[in-house]
């Protein structure tokens, strides 16, 4: 297989090598060679069977590494602090689109969009289907997590919904998270194409256009680093200290659970344990430890909320499952409700709970709360005068530019490209 890959380093850390990851992409489809014999014969001598093959690996291997998606290789364990961490919220509005392709032999498209981040495993946020249009309104609103704005992009996908089979394609476009000023509103008019490939032919065809605002909200704790050195940042009176409990506790964050692990858990008929995590209706779940009564998941959920869970209990069950014939039997092992208010006030809680309904089981939590300073502003503009000074200080963020590496250079076939937080190299 021949193909063209761009690997990043990042983000850079103080540990040697000095980077966590390596997270490869390729830049533009690959080629492929495939040969199969069986007992002395070559089956790519079938007439079309040999084009056939290399066209489906072509678009399995694309489909799963061709930019914006991209191949995360770690280096550094995650204990030395090199996984990337929540910074921000990203809000989404889809308004519209027009002039869409029709795909349909007897009626219009109904098309839908699908919202991703590059880099980020969670499933993919949609939009609804409208049925029978070319020129679809939504006025949809999405909130995506951010962990890196500098290298993440926003991914759209449009689809032509059917109900039976594959759903068609209609194009996509995506945005680099680095176009946006922080607490800026950003209105954009996207041409939709087939693929990132700018050799690609079919991306001559016109496939419409599709509409959406967007901005990039950073946690507050996170602010320093999108604002720059700014004066009101060097006083008491901070946005910093905003996060006092008139203000904080009422907007918008991230809440942040990562269960850790659990002790002593034992099981009547099996103990393959795995935790469940419920906020709010929404349902998360660990992977399962086969026979054990020590498991240990290290994993992170992720609830974004309009208002701080003040009143919420957050229920975790720890439960075993086992299939047999077929079948698959579970057994809850134990639960724990916890409060949330300890957690909002104090910004973050690492404990172990006693299992209810368990005889010695544990559980260890950890549960964080991440203020979205817009939601501190919105308060304040409602309540005072400092508002305006708030505004006054979000406007200039929104005009600062961050600084970058002062140097391009040439190693041998590696093409070596500044940025502020990674380097990137282009193999050649």
């Amino acid at each position: 297989m021949a193909a063209t890959a761009r690997a990043t380093l990042k983000p850079f850390v103080p540990t040697f090598p000095c980077f966590s990851s390596i997270i490869v992409s390729l830049t533009k489809k690959p080629e492929v060679d495939f040969g199969l014999r069986v007992i002395g014969g070559d089956l790519m001598a079938i007439p079309g069977l040999h084009h056939f093959v290399q066209e489906t690996i072509c678009k399995q291997v694309a489909r799963l590494y061709l930019w914006p998606q991209t191949l995360d290789i770690p280096i550094l364990d995650s204990s030395i602090g090199a996984v990337k961490k929540p910074v921000g919220i990203l809000h989404v509005k889809v308004l519209r689109a027009q002039k869409l392709l029709n795909t349909d032999f007897l009626s219009k498209s109904d098309p839908y969009v699908k919202l991703s981040l590059g880099g980020d495993r969670l499933p993919a946020k949609k939009t609804t289907v409208k049925m029978n249009t070319l020129n679809p309104v939504w006025n949809e609103d999405f909130k995506l997590t951010v962990k890196d704005p500098e290298s993440q992009v926003l991914q759209l996908h449009l689809y032509d919904w059917e109900k039976i089979g594959a759903h068609d394609k209609l194009g996509m476009q995506v945005v680099p998270l680095k176009l946006l000023n922080p607490y800026e509103k950003k209105e954009l008019t996207l041409d939709l194409v087939h693929s990132t490939n700018p050799n690609d032919p079919q991306n001559k065809k016109a496939r419409g256009q599709i509409m959406l605002e967007m901005s990039f909200i950073p946690f507050q704790e996170d602010s320093k680093k999108f604002s720059g050195p700014l004066h009101i940042h060097e006083r008491k009176e901070s946005i910093s200290s905003l996060s006092d409990d008139n203000y904080s506790l009422r907007g918008a964050g991230l809440l942040l659970v990562t269960v850790i692990g659990a002790e002593d858990v034992e099981g009547k008929h099996h103990t393959n344990p795995y935790a469940v995590v419920v906020l709010r209706g929404e349902k998360k779940k660990t992977k399962a430890r086969n026979k054990t009564w020590n498991p240990k998941w290290e994993e992170e959920f992720q609830f974004v909320l309009e208002e701080a869970p003040l009143k919420d209990l957050i229920h975790i069950e720890v439960k075993s499952k086992k299939r047999r014939f077929g079948f698959r039997s579970k057994e809850l092992l134990g639960y724990v409700d916890i409060q949330l208010m300890d957690v909002i006030y104090n910004g973050r809680i690492n404990e172990k709970y006693h299992l209810i309904n368990s005889k010695d089981g544990i559980l260890h939590v950890d549960i964080r709360w991440k203020v979205n300073l817009y939601a501190i502003w919105h308060y304040k503009n409602n309540n005072n005068i400092l508002s305006v000074i708030l505004q006054v200080v979000f406007e200039r963020v929104g005009r600062m530019q961050t600084l970058s590496l002062p140097f391009v250079r040439y190693i041998g076939c590696f093409q070596m490209r500044p940025s502020t937080h990674n380097l990137a190299y282009e193999l050649v």
